[in-house]
Formats: structure tokens, C-alpha cells, sequence
């Protein structure tokens, strides 16, 4: 009799367990749930790499900074043009001077009242006049190189900005990826635990194994609950950073894209993009030339600078194109005035000097930033090249780690092997499928780094 309980009780939980395994058992969906979670499912976006990327340029604050500095600067180099060019003015004035009670011949009419202040032509003075002014020198040409420098320098800085939040979002995308495929595998481990909880309790009511068994199970059991819920914890945290980038609300719900696993170009060709395309190197390069703009925009300091002026109008005491007794007011003047420096107490000689400094120290960046993208193209490209020769490994791995379990559990079964062999293979399976999505992530994440060197998205 109580052997017949024992098997009732082992065939009970038997069943249990396997209509829990079988959606059949579950509550059937109402028509209203059915149609809820369809309405839920279509809401959800699938966002791409590429939909990523873009998204992100759109909406991070640090590259959006960059490319207005860098539309800034494309600014800076036509106001530097435009100060080439002659600059017109259209002049207007009226004065009035208190006069001094004698009459003279000032103006155009007799007996007119002079004005008490010397420095002024008449009582009543009006100046309508167009004026062109244009100073050539030196200095000027050389703030349009400088402007080009910097223009150039700032597109770069742009483009370094742009490779880094492309670098981050490869990142954050294929992290997420990864995190959901862990924990994709963790509820696996966590439903062969369970499974094999009830192994071994039904080997126990049949006497095949001892307690301790069971225990050891439980704490497998235990260890995986767990472990899925810090699982679940790293997914929401990995498609929340993902979603600051991508949407207004980070709590927005999306679904990542599958995508192949991209080749690996051959070094030749990642080294030659690089010396055409790296980004480091042109904001290097231009902030040189900029230097070398500032040294000749100061040494320009010695030259002198001709001005020229050209004024078209009325200077009258009346405003009018004719004066009382007909003599034309309509008058023009030109002028040019040569500026000669003669001593500034050795400011420009400093000017010079500190211009010279900054030059020097831009052509040792310049020779660092080569020797850096040196040793990056080696590093990366070796770093690449072996994380995508280890994905068929890993890929290897799972598939030897679930025969492994597969064929301990038979043996367990049977009555062969040990529970702790059985544990020993659900953990090492565990391992093999978080090293495949951690591998997956290292190749994407070793590309990604060497794209930023020469520009290949």
C-alpha cells in the first residue's frame, strides 16, 4: 500500500510537471487578451543598426555640439573671405553748431553765421554720403588660412565625434543583444534545473538515489533563479542606455534586428582607408596648419596696412543736391592711408613667439597621432581577427556542452552517473552559450574600433 502512494505521489508530480512544460495546459487566451497582446506586438519597433546610428546622431547631445561647431566654422571662413572684399556704408549726419553772431562766406550763401567751433563748417551741416572702405595687408589673407585650418579642423572633430557615437551604439546594440541572448539561455538553465529537480526527486521515492541529490539539485535550482533575475536585470539596464540614444522616453519598447555577422576586410585595405580616412590624423593635420596661420598672422603685425576710402555724396549746409545759388553739393573724395608699425614694446615680438610655441607643439601631436594610428590599425586588426576566428569555436563549444548534458543525464537516468556530473555539464553549458553571446559582442565591438580609424560604416 505504500508503495502504491509513493508511485501515485511520483506519477502526480510527473504530470505536473509536464503539463506545466506544454502550453496546451495553460489558461486559454479570451478573444480581448488575444487582441491586446496583438495590438502590444505591433506597437513594439524594430530598430536596425543602421535606424540606430541614425537615431542616435539625431539625438546626442555631444555629436550635436560638435556639428555645430563644425557649420560654426564653415561661418568663420566666409566672414575671413568676406573681410578681402571692400565693405560699403551709406552715411548720414546731421549737425548743428551754435554760431559765433559773425557772418562770412562759410557755406554757399553770403552773410551766413559762422560756427563758434572751428572744427565744424557751418551752423547747419547735413552729410549724405556712400562710403567704400577697404584695408589690405597681410594679416588679412592670412586670417582666411587661418579659417580654413580651423574649418577643417572642426569638420574633423566632427567626424571623430560621429566614428565614437557610431563605436558606442555598436556597442550598446550588440550588449543588448548579448544580454538578451544570456537570458534567453539563463531561462533555459533555470527550466533544465527545474526539470532536473524533479529527476531526482522521483529517483528518490523510487530509491535509485539518495537526498543529497535532491538537495544538490535545489541548490542548482536556487543559483539559477538567481542568476535570471540578475539576467534580467543587465537586459533592462543594457535597453535603457540603448534607449537614451534612440528615443525621447528610454522606457520606449523596441526589438533589435539580426544581422550577419559582418567579414573582416584584409589588413592592406583597412590600412590604406586608414592613411586616406583616419580622422585623428586630419584634425591633427589641420590644427597644424592652423598653428602655422598664427604664425604668420602675427609676424604680419610688422608689415604695414594700406587702407583705401572712396566717399560719394553731400557734405552741405543744406541737404540738397544744390546749394541756394546753384553750386553743386553732389561731391566725392578718396583717400589712402599707409600704416606703418614702429614699436608696440615687443607685443608683436611675443605674438610671435607664442605662435611659434603652439606651432611646434601641434607638430608633435601630429607625429604622436601617426604613431598611435600605427599602433591602433595593429591592435585592432589583431584584436578583430581573433575574436572573429573564436566565433566558430564557441559556436563548437555549445554544441559539444548540450551533448554533454545530454548524454549525462541519460547516464543519471540510468543509474550511471552522479549528480554532480549533471551539474558540472548544466554549467558548463551555461558557460559555452555566455561566451558565444560575450564573443559575438567582442568581434562587433573589435570592428566597430576599427572602423573609427578609417571610416568603413
Amino acid at each position: 500500500m505504500r508503495m502504491m502512494s509513493r508511485r501515485s505521489i511520483s506519477n502526480l508530480r510527473a504530470g505536473l510537471a509536464l503539463c506545466l512544460a506544454l502550453p496546451l495546459c495553460a489558461k486559454p487566451l479570451t478573444a480581448q487578451s488575444a487582441s491586446t497582446r496583438a495590438a502590444t506586438t505591433e506597437a513594439v519597433t524594430t530598430i536596425s543598426l543602421d535606424e540606430a546610428i541614425r537615431r542616435a546622431e539625431a539625438n546626442e547631445s555631444g555629436f550635436a555640439s560638435a556639428s555645430a561647431e563644425s557649420r560654426a566654422s564653415q561661418l568663420d571662413r566666409s566672414i575671413a573671405r568676406a573681410g578681402l572684399l571692400p565693405s560699403a556704408s551709406f552715411h548720414n549726419q546731421y549737425l548743428f553748431t551754435q554760431g559765433n553772431g559773425s557772418g562770412d562766406r562759410i557755406g554757399q550763401t553770403a552773410n551766413a553765421p559762422a560756427p563758434r567751433f572751428i572744427a565744424n563748417n557751418a551752423v547747419h551741416e547735413y552729410a549724405s554720403q556712400g562710403v567704400v572702405n577697404e584695408t589690405v595687408g597681410l594679416q588679412q589673407f592670412s586670417a582666411v588660412s587661418l579659417a580654413d585650418a580651423n574649418a577643417a579642423k572642426a569638420a574633423a572633430e566632427m567626424e571623430i565625434a560621429r566614428r565614437g557615437l557610431v563605436s558606442a551604439v555598436v556597442t550598446l546594440y550588440y550588449g543588448l543583444i548579448s544580454a538578451e541572448t544570456k537570458l534567453t539561455a539563463l531561462q533555459g538553465a533555470a527550466d533544465e534545473a527545474n526539470h532536473f529537480v524533479t529527476l531526482t526527486q522521483q529517483r528518490q521515492e523510487a530509491r535509485e538515489s539518495a537526498h543529497a541529490d535532491v538537495v544538490k539539485a535545489q541548490l542548482q535550482q536556487q543559483q539559477r533563479t538567481r542568476d535570471l533575475a540578475d539576467a534580467q536585470v543587465s537586459a533592462t539596464r543594457a535597453r535603457l542606455e540603448l534607449g537614451v540614444l534612440l528615443f525621447p522616453d528610454p522606457r520606449t519598447a523596441f526589438k533589435t534586428e539580426a544581422t550577419a555577422v559582418p567579414v573582416l576586410p584584409d589588413r592592406s585595405d583597412i590600412e590604406a582607408d586608414a592613411a586616406k580616412n583616419n580622422a585623428e590624423l586630419k584634425s591633427a593635420l589641420a590644427s597644424l596648419h592652423a598653428s602655422q596661420a598664427e604664425v604668420t598672422s602675427a609676424r604680419a603685425a610688422y608689415l604695414p596696412d594700406l587702407g583705401l576710402n572712396f566717399t560719394y555724396g553731400v557734405d552741405a549746409p543744406q541737404f540738397a543736391a544744390k546749394g541756394p545759388d546753384g553750386a553743386r553739393n553732389l561731391g566725392y573724395s578718396a583717400s589712402a592711408t599707409l600704416d606703418i608699425p614702429l614699436w608696440d614694446w615687443l607685443a608683436t615680438q611675443h605674438k610671435v613667439k607664442q605662435s611659434e610655441i603652439r606651432r611646434d607643439a601641434a607638430k608633435v601631436a601630429l607625429s604622436a597621432a601617426q604613431r598611435r594610428l600605427i599602433a591602433n590599425l595593429a591592435e585592432f586588426y589583431d584584436e578583430a581577427a581573433a575574436a572573429r576566428d573564436q566565433l566558430a569555436s564557441l559556436d563548437q563549444s555549445i554544441m559539444t556542452a548540450q551533448e554533454s548534458l545530454r548524454l549525462t543525464r541519460l547516464r543519471y537516468t540510468g543509474g550511471e552517473g552522479t549528480v554532480f556530473e549533471v551539474v558540472d555539464a548544466q554549467n558548463t553549458l551555461l558557460s559555452a552559450e555566455a561566451a558565444r553571446a560575450d564573443g559575438a559582442v567582442r568581434y562587433q565591438v573589435a570592428l566597430a574600433n576599427l572602423q573609427t580609424l578609417t571610416g568603413r560604416f
